[in-house]
């Protein structure tokens, strides 16, 4: 990994950060144009041009579901079944936070309801890796906020079929449809409707930099919980941290694909070499080298700060997926951590562990979106229903006041409206 001294952490940022080639917009746009027309034709068209795979039926079949479970071990399916435990639990405290509300003021009658939105697609990756972690991630929270129609979609391998871990996780989740498309197309499928894929009101889940320019794309008439993805993880670490746990930590995140952003700040020279030295030495020897190498070599980077102000500063305006802090005063740099996605505190607190059975949900913000949003939750599955109803009386009382507003605004017709009902 590169090592850069920052004298200034002000212009740090700018310099560091990815930029997306324009090409790669011009592809998405043009594969989601086929899709939007096409449809179907046109998925099946892209699953052989990047899958090499020839998919007659889309949807999977409940036979096909059924004999998925027999490729699973017994070992798998407790593993599922208990990270689909912890995260209920979690989101079903959030839930249980959400009470309607009824509220008179003067006469006027507000309610607050929390409703369900009615569908959504839940992206699963595949290719690289299996991510049936994920599929419980997705549709979990969608279940919990009581979704009828949770769909998931993902990349068929060159058989044809889907990973059979990540059928049976969606199975035992309650998805109630399954789809053998990925990429661009699955996002377009979702958003434009096909003749075998309904469309969706929300699009969730994470992907690599096609998946996620897509959904940024289809923004405009389809709902997305985020951008998530590709992997972010940034490291806040001191000289009291272990510098075999920062390269191990950046190494687990980096092995997801080539174009992940891992880096590690720290006001400490002596730390970063070691980490440096750790990670040369250990990538020759540890699997899915072939993804860490160029990852860390040439998108990662090793900030040496002045001080502990600055690395809190980088960290706010990096505003990584996951934020990990190793430092003497962990919880007190964390206390001032106001933008990540996901922030893990002490030096036993590895973000590849939050992926899978902490109780947090690993599908989380990428590209700066850290600043204003944590991660997907029931909250994204849920939506605020307002019913408003009030008197003649109640109009009465704000009429001298709204006609203020409707003056000034320069919309006369709006106080009229009231007037006319008073008169």
């Amino acid at each position: 990994m590169k090592i850069i001294r920052v004298p200034n952490s002000a212009n740090f940022v700018s310099k560091v950060i990815q930029k997306q080639p324009q090409k790669n917009k011009k592809i998405v746009e043009s594969i989601l144009k086929d899709i939007q027309k096409n449809g179907d034709a046109a998925i099946r068209k892209y699953e052989k041009k990047f899958n090499n795979t020839n998919i007659e039926n889309l949807r999977l079949s409940k036979s096909e579901i059924k004999s998925a479970y027999a490729k699973v071990s017994k070992e798998e399916l407790q593993a599922i079944k208990l990270a689909k435990s912890r995260l209920q639990k979690t989101e079903s405290k959030i839930k249980s936070l959400l009470k309607n509300q009824t509220l008179q003021i003067d006469g006027i009658k507000i309610s607050k309801k929390f409703q369900p939105i009615q569908s959504t697609g839940c992206y699963i990756p595949g290719g690289l890796a299996k991510y049936p972690s994920t599929v419980v991630m997705s549709v979990i929270p969608a279940k919990v906020a009581g979704v009828n129609r949770i769909v998931v979609v993902s990349p068929p391998r060159t058989d044809g079929n889907i990973d059979p871990l990540t059928i049976v996780t969606s199975d035992i989740c309650g998805a109630t449809e399954i789809y053998k498309t990925g990429g661009v197309q699955a996002i377009g499928a979702l958003s434009f409707g096909t003749k075998s894929i309904p469309k969706v009101d929300k699009i969730v889940g994470p992907g690599g930099t096609f998946v996620t320019l897509a959904k940024s794309m289809i923004n405009e008439q389809t709902s997305i919980d985020m951008l998530a993805g590709p992997t972010e993880l940034g490291i806040i670490a001191d000289s009291s941290a272990n510098p075999r746990y920062v390269a191990l930590d950046l190494i687990s995140q980096s092995e997801h694909s080539k174009d992940t952003f891992c880096y590690l700040i720290t006001n400490s020279e002596k730390l970063a070499k070691s980490v440096n030295c750790i990670i040369s030495d250990l990538i020759p020897k540890i699997k899915r080298s072939e993804f860490v190498r160029p990852s860390l070599k040439q998108n990662g980077f090793i900030a040496i700060c002045r001080n502990k102000s600055d690395m809190i500063k980088i960290a706010n305006d990096m505003a990584p997926e996951h934020l990990q802090i190793m430092t003497r005063d962990s919880q007190k740099i964390a206390s001032k951590i106001t933008s990540a996605g996901l922030v893990l505190v002490g030096n036993d607190s590895p973000s590849s562990a939050s992926d899978y059975l902490l109780g947090s949900n690993h599908i989380l913000p990428t590209n700066g979106f850290g600043k204003i949003r944590g991660s997907l939750s029931v909250l994204d599955f849920i939506k605020t229903i307002t019913n408003i109803s009030t008197t003649k009386l109640s109009l009465k009382k704000i009429s001298k006041h709204l006609q203020v507003f409707t003056d000034a605004e320069g919309l006369p017709n709006h106080y009229e409206a009231v007037r006319g009902r008073l008169e």
